[in-house]
């Protein structure tokens, strides 16, 4: 889905909303507790100002238990860039990655990432659970039940039955929710697991896809995944509105 770009313009143009965005790219996954004690201002007035934000898919939210929390989404910025400035500014491209990557790093360790996909949400579901499919876009076979307490892993599609990430199911509410654990089963006895959650809502014809993942160990981790979930999700949104995968795995480009 295109951005739209009029939303887009409109709420960069007010400097208080392109405060609020700066305060989610310090400290990314905030209440609306929080953001209105750093912007003195009242509920109703941060409220409105995040609905302009979230309308034009600059912020998106998502539900922890009582809690709301609110994150700086990239990808209309990312899109606006590829129409304007990567086709003619590859140089300075190259800079903007470095500065983007520096601004991740001063980022805590969790990310969140949000696409449309023009599909339904038994399919987007499927697609993720299913071990035929996420063989086709995502080079591994996800193998469980998807009952909550199940283990669930992420076995190589080559047919050796290695598993690189592993794994327990959290919370199972198909076709709208899936949060599990991930860890590494060959790396260090003491790691802690970090958390992958998949929130699937119906637009009409279109289904909206965040995954959420924290608890990330370190900034090298948050720097893996998300330039990771970018890739498997556009060949995943490729698979169900095409029929095919991209011509190249997105993980294999330069």
């Amino acid at each position: 889905m295109q951005p739209d770009l009029d939303k887009v313009f409109k709420a960069l143009a007010d400097p208080t909303r392109r405060y609020l965005l700066d305060q989610l790219r310090e400290d990314n996954g905030q209440t609306l507790g929080e953001l209105c004690r750093r912007l003195e201002m009242t509920r109703q007035s941060a409220t409105q100002h995040l609905a302009v934000l979230e309308a034009a898919n600059l912020v998106s939210s998502v539900r922890r238990g009582r809690e709301k929390l609110h994150y700086l989404n990239p990808v209309p910025l990312h899109e606006m860039q590829e129409r304007w400035v990567n086709r003619f500014e590859q140089p300075r491209l190259r800079m903007l990655s470095a500065v983007k990557r520096r601004a991740e790093e001063a980022m805590k360790p969790s990310f969140v990432y949000v696409t449309y996909i023009q599909s339904t949400p038994e399919q987007v579901w499927k697609a993720l659970t299913d071990p035929e499919v996420t063989a086709q876009y995502w080079g591994h076979r996800n193998e469980s039940d998807y009952k909550p307490g199940s283990r669930w892993a992420h076995v190589r599609a080559d047919g050796s039955g290695i598993a690189d990430i592993e794994g327990e199911v959290v919370e199972s509410v198909p076709p709208k929710r899936l949060v599990t654990t991930w860890f590494d089963p060959n790396g260090p006895e003491d790691q802690e697991p970090s958390r992958a959650t998949f929130d699937i809502e119906q637009h009409e014809g279109i289904v909206r896809l965040t995954v959420t993942h924290e608890d990330l160990p370190d900034e090298k981790a948050h720097q893996d995944v998300s330039g990771g979930w970018a890739a498997v999700l556009s060949n995943l949104k490729s698979l169900l509105e095409t029929g095919h995968v991209l011509p190249q795995a997105p993980w294999e480009m330069p």
